[in-house]
């Protein structure tokens, strides 16, 4: 593991090689410390990298030395995890892209790290109206007071509401940042950052000293949607970096849930879109405590590796017809999204919906909000 933990690092640090390209690496080789050491006719099997690719990547692991760039690398990053680490989040190894790097500072709560403890992520706009504020505050209040761990961006506006919020109610927050974890962005918030290190964390895939970028943001939201169970959307015009992470949540199977506003503010038309398209509207406190409570609890024996799935007994398939069969076989007693049982089956979508609506009729499956099924205990 400890060996692996450095080539993490030093597969980070090669141009053109993201998340996506080091996971199919270690999946091809089964170690990174094995692809980094491996000849270009062999790497050139990865999807994704061809023979220019290749050469370039060549060129640039002569440039690194894994080991002494672990040690220097220290010095500067004292606090990171990779996904060789059984500290490593795990609802993040759930995700297509984990960062192969994540930089922290702050309290570690284990509960967070495995899972164990629920986390639910609150995103908008940077310009809300008191309306917004008013409710992104009590709710993240009412979510600490719940026992959930609230997550956000630490942005001005709506993050900053809910990380207050959930501070004041002396509960944890997790910030993720586009910067590295050791500059405050916005400068206006640092009594925040503060105090988010007394009372919860901080964390970024970018290492100390990586200035704000905007094409930085983007990216951090994946963290955000992935170390959530479920994400609230509180405000957001049309072209919100809030919607990003909402889309994003939705890919990764985590519930989204919408404040309702006015139709003629342009600060909820983001969130009148996203209703349009299967989030759920948060009705009142009451109906938003009661859905989230509501979430199966994650059973975490131990830390999975990132490619390990977890061993579950063999379940009886009942009677049916070898349509119904095919899409019951695909679901899970963990809930799976539309589009994720889709493109598993390589079915019509109406061909999955008229199967997914027969199954419930039956009581074999259960459907959720977000178009989301799970398969019923037998």
């Amino acid at each position: 593991m400890a060996a692996e933990r450095i080539y993490w690092l030093a597969w980070s640090q090669v141009p053109g090689i993201g998340p996506v390209l080091i996971k199919r690496l270690q999946q091809q080789f089964g170690s990174l410390a094995i692809a980094w050491n491996a000849p270009a006719k062999d790497l050139v099997q990865v999807e994704g990298l061809g023979r220019t690719s290749v050469e370039a990547l060549a060129a640039k692991r002569q440039q690194i030395h894994p080991e002494a760039f672990f040690t220097e690398h220290l010095k500067t990053n004292p606090h990171f995890w990779t996904p060789a680490d059984p500290e490593y989040p795990r609802l993040l190894l759930e995700i297509p892209n984990p960062p192969p790097v994540l930089y922290y500072r702050g309290t570690v709560h284990s509960a967070e790290n495995q899972g164990s403890k629920p986390t639910v992520g609150i995103v908008g706009t940077r310009e809300p109206t008191e309306y917004g504020k008013r409710w992104t505050r009590r709710l993240s209040r009412l979510l600490a007071q719940r026992g959930f761990t609230v997550v956000s961006g630490m942005a001005q506006g709506i993050d900053t509401e809910a990380h207050r919020g959930c501070l004041e109610a002396g509960g944890r927050t997790i910030a993720a940042l586009g910067t590295g974890v050791d500059l405050v962005y916005p400068p206006r918030n640092r009594s925040l950052y503060d105090d988010i290190l007394q009372q919860g964390l901080v964390v970024s895939e970018y290492p100390a000293g990586t200035q704000p970028n905007r094409i930085n943001f983007p990216q951090r939201n994946r963290i955000i949607a992935g170390w959530s169970r479920a994400i609230l959307v509180m405000e957001a015009p049309t072209q919100s970096g809030a919607l990003i992470t909402a889309h994003m949540a939705n890919d990764f199977g985590r519930d989204v849930y919408v404040l309702p506003g006015r139709l003629d503010d342009p600060q909820s038309a983001g969130c009148l879109g996203l209703l349009s398209k299967g989030a759920q509207a948060i009705q009142n406190e009451g109906y938003l405590m009661e859905v989230l409570g509501a979430m199966p609890q994650l059973d975490v024996p131990e830390q999975l590796s990132l490619f390990e799935t977890p061993e579950s007994p063999p379940q009886a398939t009942p009677d049916l017809s070898p349509e119904l069969a095919k899409v019951f076989q695909a679901l899970t007693l963990e809930p799976m999204g539309l589009d994720q049982i889709v493109e598993q089956l390589q079915i019509d979508t109406g061909a999955v919906l008229s199967a997914l609506s027969q199954l419930e009729l039956i009581d074999l499956v259960t459907g959720l909000p977000g178009l989301r099924y799970q398969r019923n205990p037998s």
